[in-house]
């Protein structure tokens, strides 16, 4: 990951200051790393060692950021990773720009890796993922989203990188289609879990530990899992009352929602929804020879479970 991080920095140099100076302070703010992290695992596992990996982790990273920037945007959020967001610093019109420019300079530096089938997988990601943005714009304030429409907004919005980001691995080894397709649903059910949980956090973590506002999805008027759950398992004045608040992205009823939720064994019912795609990620990993790096991916599946940030 330090190798990642050098790539990083060489590669967001522009001659425009205003870029520098929101790149830099994106990239410095940090976070998880999980999907650059995906493509060494999986490169290490399969015996790549080239220095490729590092350029396309440092590619899946700039795509990643460059969705959180336009996300940002789009729910005009004041708080990531414990810091002020870039729009609410820089404004909006900085952040979506420099999100672009990020878009533009992964597609650079797919090309110097000089594999098509490395532009195919990222080209189809970025595409799958702006459609699952678009997605759930249009199931903004809609308590009326069924669950199967719910999580095809995770699998394209969140999972769809994480998917290509563990493909590019087994795709940098050279593995057979079918190992290829292993890492790929790795990626995909862990991203699951993963957006499950943050689900879940929204309405059971902190503001210190999450680094954003609890109660954002709320605000925002998303439907997500634990309230489409705690609307399907509570009584008909809960449903109402969940419905009102997601329609007009009620905050001030949070603690009542979190109560609802909670009552309703909406937390529990998401938090196992995210332990059975975990376990769907854990029994990919039979096509992966035994290794430290295949200890690490297995290790990551509990890890995206028990965490409270």
């Amino acid at each position: 990951m330090g190798e990642v991080d050098k790539v990083i920095r060489q590669r967001l140099t522009s001659e425009v200051v205003l870029i520098n100076q929101i790149s830099d302070y994106i990239i410095s703010a940090g976070g998880k790393r999980i999907r650059p992290m995906l493509v060494l695992l999986f490169a290490n596992a399969l015996g790549f060692t080239g220095r490729e990996r590092y350029e396309l982790a440092a590619v899946v990273e700039f795509i990643h950021t460059a969705t959180l920037l336009h996300d940002d945007v789009v729910d005009e959020s004041q708080l990531r990773r414990g810091r002020d967001t870039a729009n609410a610093l820089f404004g909006n019109a900085a952040s979506v720009l420099v999100g672009d420019f990020l878009y533009s300079r992964s597609f650079q530096m797919m090309v110097s890796v000089n594999r098509m089938r490395v532009l195919d997988v990222l080209a189809d990601a970025t595409n799958v993922i702006a459609e699952g943005e678009v997605l759930q714009l249009m199931n903004m304030h809609d308590p009326d989203i069924d669950i199967p429409a719910y999580l095809k907004v995770i699998r394209y919005k969140t999972a769809k990188l994480f998917e290509a980001s563990a493909r590019l691995g087994a795709v940098l080894a050279g593995a057979s289609p079918e190992t290829e397709t292993a890492c790929a649903n790795y990626g995909r059910c862990l991203g699951t879990a993963f957006q499950l949980i943050d689900d879940v956090l929204d309405y059971q973590g902190n503001t210190a530990e999450l680094g954003k506002n609890v109660g954002d999805d709320l605000r925002e008027g998303k439907p997500t899992l634990p309230l489409l759950l705690a609307m399907e398992r509570g009584s008909a004045e809960q449903r109402d009352f969940i419905r009102h608040a997601i329609e007009h992205g009620e905050v001030e009823r949070l603690p009542e929602i979190i109560r609802i939720v909670a009552q309703t064994g909406a937390l529990e019912a998401t938090r196992e929804a995210a332990r059975a795609e975990a376990q769907r990620a854990r029994d990919t990993l039979d096509a992966i020879p035994p290794s430290p790096y295949r200890e690490a991916l297995l290790e990551l599946c509990v890890r995206s479970i028990d965490r409270s940030s």
